[in-house]
């Protein structure tokens, strides 16, 4: 619902009882991801030493040297050889804090925030599983406040209590934050961009291919509560405005339609925007639990890479 949404007073600003479960989340980390979750990836990550893994599609920059010119000669796509690399994964969680994230309808298992603190959470607690370093950016219309990766299991206590401590601003997140993260990323890794979207479509979509171009992998978990996806509201209702927008009282089947059809452009367009730049789009519908969607996520994962 890009910056209107039906709130309840007070509602834009976390409630205390929402801060203490999100800083919790280093404590129920472990049980989110146990059972159908086994794993993110199978080995350390592979870079460009060492023993040979596997191919992958050339990517502009990438040395000419390490393209295989006898896959070519078979099947006309370049691609290049991937080898073990010594070091682990290194990877950032890249959390949307802007104050549309507070939004929670009826449905939703939590606010959007929260939702997102929490597939944080089980990623990095994953990944640190793993031996592999995990770090944190919150951000809105700039930086809130970044941690840099680590390894080390006190970490995701740090992860979660600057999680919970966030201040959700009433600013657009239109992330040029991206684009400098990946400046200061000095060895490719993974970045997982938690966020409703509800920013300027171009500058992310520029991050994003910079992100790639610098060759991190990148998957945008697209967090959206049921409210904003189709719309249930009937009666005349006031939508609080979020992120400097006015509050508006309506008739919601009047707007009903036109929003929908909008809305379906908006998730239809991302996708497939994230798709040509090569980058994994995973719509979160947050009636969901956040296990659920990190298991079909890593379950798809898994099958894509089994197929190559």
């Amino acid at each position: 619902m890009a910056g209107s949404q039906k709130t309840q007073p007070g509602a834009r600003f976390l409630s205390g009882e929402v801060r203490e479960r999100i800083a919790r989340l280093d404590m129920t980390a472990q049980a989110l991801v146990e059972g159908p979750i086994s794993g993110l990836h199978k080995s350390p990550y592979k870079g460009f030493s060492v023993e040979f893994a596997q191919h992958r599609e050339y990517t502009w920059g990438d040395e000419l040297k390490h393209v295989d010119w006898k896959v070519y000669a078979r099947t006309d796509r370049y691609y290049v050889k991937q080898y073990e690399e010594e070091t682990n994964l290194r990877a950032v969680c890249a959390v949307d804090a802007s104050e549309s994230m507070v939004y929670q309808g009826e449905r939703a298992q939590a606010s959007k925030y929260e939702f997102a603190a929490t597939l944080a959470a089980g990623l990095s607690f994953l990944l640190m599983r793993q031996q592999d370093a995990c770090g944190l950016l919150l951000f809105d219309d700039k930086k809130q406040t970044q941690l840099p990766p680590s390894a080390h299991p006190a970490h995701l206590r740090l992860i979660a209590r600057t999680m919970a401590e966030a201040k959700l601003r009433g600013d657009h997140g239109n992330p040029p934050v991206l684009s400098e993260l990946a400046e200061e990323l000095k060895s490719r890794g993974v970045v997982f961009v938690i966020s409703d979207l509800f920013f300027a479509r171009e500058t992310f979509l520029e991050g994003l291919r910079y992100l790639r171009h610098r060759g991190h992998e990148v998957v945008v978990f697209h967090v959206l509560d049921p409210d904003e996806t189709d719309f249930p509201f009937d009666d005349t209702t006031r939508f609080e405005g979020l992120e400097g927008q006015p509050d508006l009282l309506t008739d919601p089947r009047a707007l009903r339609d036109g929003y929908l059809e909008l809305m379906g452009d908006f998730r239809r367009e991302t996708e497939v925007a994230c798709q040509n730049a090569r980058v994994d789009y995973v719509h979160v519908d947050t009636r969901h639990t956040p296990g659920l969607v990190l298991a079909r996520y890593l379950n798809q994962r898994r099958q894509r890479r089994h197929r190559r």
